[in-house]
């Protein structure tokens, strides 16, 4: 994860690109960054980055190289075009699945500097719940087009918040109950910062950087329908994937990563729990779901305190109850209950997810409920960093961008 504070990251603590800037308006900024300039201006992340990868092992070429990635880095033109945008993807948040104007923007970017991609990636197989066509996903690449081949990935959809943020009056969302709070407009401008770097350097790229725009990271599976038709697979099949994660609960400019598990298994839940309704005065006559909703939730908590074990890790969270309508003194027929699971582990969320079942049931029909349950359409998998890569390659690199000059390692 690196870290970046949402009010005053580095690249936002710019001077404010306004309309009458052409890449505040559109993305024809890029086309500057084809003949990169070398105005360079001080950026103690890059510095800091070259400063330290000296290691005396490096060959004549691997050092001319970053030296060059420093100078391209390095420069105003590439700072203005990073600020530009991440603002405007910032402005326009859009939703799993129907990010069409994100991925509009990023074919714009991509098109100026002259980088070759596909569209069309990662559409919607569960309509039925999840609104949206899809196929808002990009795929470009650069370098030779021959192995070997790594994936650079980042997620680009919004969600459905209201923004409140302060002091950012000329970038904030202009569309109402949508924002990016997840910070993935900053994952977007990383990654069409790095094509605009790599470009520039791709004479000497011996492979192909598959540089992956995924949508639908927030709950839609944007990654795994991208697995699916072929992302990895397609030649030159890749062998590695990096992405980050800007983290608020870290110090700017800060790294943080562990080897092995490092986000938990995820999924959600919605249980339905079925009664008879009436009048509140006369409850005798009623099969009251709100008090079966009720004992339900404490149930849940006994879960992984009393079903797992202490060396496990577990979590299971119950984040909405519903249940009536605006009325005080009619009790309803039916109450809602929805939440997720997490574990380290995908053995253990399945666990999880039968003894979730299990409770819910025996608790309803306790109430004389009937009672059902459903999870999402895609369950997502731990997070699990390669242990040997993190070690020998990773933790080295995120080492050289920390402003600390090493990795924090992040307690499971």
């Amino acid at each position: 994860f690196k870290s970046r504070n949402k009010e005053n990251s580095e690249s936002d603590s710019a001077t404010d690109v306004t309309a009458d800037d052409p890449t505040s308006s559109n993305v024809r900024g890029a086309s500057a960054l084809s003949l990169i300039s070398k105005d360079s201006f001080a950026n103690p992340i890059v510095e800091t980055f070259f400063e330290s990868a000296g290691s005396g092992k490096e060959d004549d070429i691997s050092k001319t190289l970053k030296e060059e990635i420093n100078l391209l880095s390095n420069t105003e033109s590439i700072k203005i075009f990073l600020t530009s945008m991440r603002r405007k993807i910032h402005r326009h948040p859009e939703l799993m699945y129907q990010e069409s104007f994100t991925s509009s923007t990023i074919q714009s970017a991509l098109d100026e500097l002259n980088v070759s991609y596909t569209t069309g990636w990662a559409k919607n197989t569960h309509q039925d719940t999840i609104p949206g066509d899809g196929g808002t996903g990009i795929v470009a690449q650069i370098g030779t087009g021959e192995p070997p081949c790594i994936i650079l990935r980042a997620d680009m959809d919004a969600l459905p918040i209201v923004e409140a943020t302060q002091n950012i009056e000329s970038y904030k969302s202009s569309i109402r109950g949508k924002m990016h709070a997840c910070g993935h407009d900053g994952h977007v401008t990383m990654l069409l910062g790095a094509a605009a770097v790599l470009k520039q350097v791709e004479g000497s790229i011996h492979g192909t950087v598959r540089l992956m725009f995924q949508p639908a990271e927030e709950g839609g599976a944007g990654a795994k329908r991208m697995v699916e038709e072929g992302v990895v697979e397609m030649e030159p099949k890749a062998q590695f994937a990096f992405a980050m994660h800007v983290w608020p609960m870290l110090p700017t400019g800060t790294i943080a990563s562990r080897p092995g598990p490092l986000l938990a298994a995820a999924d959600s839940f919605e249980i339905h729990a079925m009664g008879k309704g009436g009048h509140a005065a006369m409850p005798h006559l009623t099969i009251d779901p709100i008090v079966a909703a009720s004992s339900l939730v404490l149930n849940l908590q006994s879960i992984v305190s009393r079903n797992m074990s202490p060396l496990h890790s577990g979590v299971v969270s119950v984040t909405q109850v519903k249940a009536g309508g605006d009325v005080f003194n009619v009790i309803p027929s039916e109450s809602i209950i929805r939440g997720t699971v997490r574990a380290l582990s995908t053995e253990m969320l399945m666990e999880l997810r039968d003894r979730v079942a299990h409770v819910a049931e025996s608790t309803s029909r306790m109430y004389g409920c009937n009672s059902t349950i459903s999870y999402s359409a895609d369950f997502y998998p731990p997070t699990v960093n390669d242990v040997d890569l993190y070690e020998n390659f990773s933790k080295d690199v995120g080492a050289m961008v920390s402003h600390e000059g090493y990795v924090r390692k992040l307690n499971q």
